[in-house]
């Protein structure tokens, strides 16, 4: 799994918990509220705020088929940007309005924990007036039945019948397992809020990580 299934892998748990997977959305919301680099470069296992805007760029030019995005002639120049000599990693900023429609089928597989959830390939490329099956509009309801075993879910939730198939959950921090019988607003081994921003424990000041010690009251974090 590299920082492209993380970033997807994220931004689907970001978008279930709002049960707004089958909702479309501004491109700019991928970077800005969903999953933003400040609080997720190390969920990511991104090195360098560069390294986030690449992967942002590959997951908004339809690599792996994730997502897809509105209009075509955007997508397409994303799609060119990836494969010159030197891309431009942060072309994505400059359109922001741009449309995402999450791949479902992929979505689902992410949410069932399947170790590969990328779609598979089609069979073959659909009529140019045609859209592709992963992202009909809401009005005509997606069977996958015919082309692949995991069962159409019904409603905007992704509600799924075997949770006990999900991986456990685990501290973006600290990498503790976290509870699945019940609520967590603070992880059990150190403290922290399972996403959002790292806090100092002594005082509550926004800290970074990779710091020893709080700029606001100079207790050790224990987050070095």
């Amino acid at each position: 799994m590299d920082e492209l299934d993380l970033l997807f892998g994220r931004l689907v748990e970001v978008l279930a918990r709002d049960a707004r997977l089958a909702t479309p959305f501004p491109a700019g919301d991928v970077y800005e509220r969903l999953v933003p680099y400040r609080s997720n470069r190390s969920r990511l296992r991104v090195a360098t705020h560069q390294d986030y805007e690449m992967t942002v760029l590959r997951l908004l030019a339809g690599e792996r088929g994730y997502l897809r995005l509105e209009p075509d002639e955007i997508r397409e120049g994303f799609q060119r940007e990836v494969t010159v000599t030197n891309p431009d990693p942060a072309i994505f900023r400059n359109f922001p309005d741009s449309q995402v429609m999450i791949n479902r089928l992929a979505a689902e597989r992410f949410l069932r924990g399947e170790s590969v959830y990328a779609p598979p390939a089609p069979a073959a490329e659909p009529a140019d007036d045609d859209p592709p099956p992963e992202f009909a509009s809401e009005d005509e309801p997606i069977d996958y039945t015919s082309e692949s075993p995991v069962p159409v879910v019904s409603g905007a939730a992704f509600e799924i019948e075997n949770r006990d198939a999900r991986p456990a959950a685990q501290c973006p921090y600290c990498g503790g397992v976290l509870p699945a019988d019940r609520k967590v607003n603070f992880c059990p081994h150190c403290g922290q809020p399972p996403s959002g921003e790292l806090r100092c424990p002594a005082c509550g000041s926004e800290v970074d990580v990779g710091w020893g010690y709080c700029v606001g009251c100079g207790r050790a974090t224990g987050f070095e």
